[in-house]
């Protein structure tokens, strides 16, 4: 005899309850999704600022945004070194520099990943160098993410973008 028959209504009632608990419960267990957040640099916070070079005026987007440092200056041959904004993600702070010369991205380094714990390490070790090989072919931060580094990689995409916006591109 099969177990949801109606001469058994009580293991019907019980198999429904715990199914539905079941479900709750594995509902209550997942994760929302939130999007990494931007935190503005500070003027003390930055690898060499000058101290005049944050007023307060408007540069970007925002009011309260200026480019974290401009580390390097404008040769004879057009090479340029900026550093970008760090931009605080779910799991640590991204920052990254760009070498231009002659208005093209010669090199992009990251300054800040999170490598807080090993698996930050194991994900940042694979997804740095891609972001930075997407950055040097694409010459823009119009790149795409890594696969299983998608906070890196958004935080690693605003950083540069505020980089390229500082050195003029």
């Amino acid at each position: 005899m099969h177990a949801l028959k109606k001469n058994r209504p009580l293991r019907r009632v019980t198999l429904a309850a715990a199914t539905t608990v079941t479900g709750v419960v594995l509902l209550l267990s997942l994760k929302p999704h939130t999007p990494p957040t931007v935190v503005q640099a500070s003027s003390s916070s930055g690898q060499s600022q000058s101290s005049g070079s944050s007023s307060g005026g408007t540069s970007g987007g925002s009011p309260s945004s200026s480019p974290s440092s401009s580390s390097g200056s404008t040769k004879s041959t057009g090479t340029k070194t900026v550093t970008g904004d760090t931009v605080q993600t779910r799991w640590g702070p991204v920052q990254v520099r760009v070498t231009v010369k002659n208005g093209r991205i010669t090199d992009v380094t990251a300054v800040a990943y999170p490598t807080d714990n090993p698996k930050d390490q194991e994900i940042n070790s694979y997804a740095i160098p891609q972001l930075r090989r997407e950055a040097l072919a694409a010459q823009s931060a119009q790149i795409d993410s890594v696969s299983g580094a998608t906070y890196t990689s958004d935080g690693y995409k605003q950083s540069l973008q505020s980089a390229l916006d500082s050195a003029g591109l």
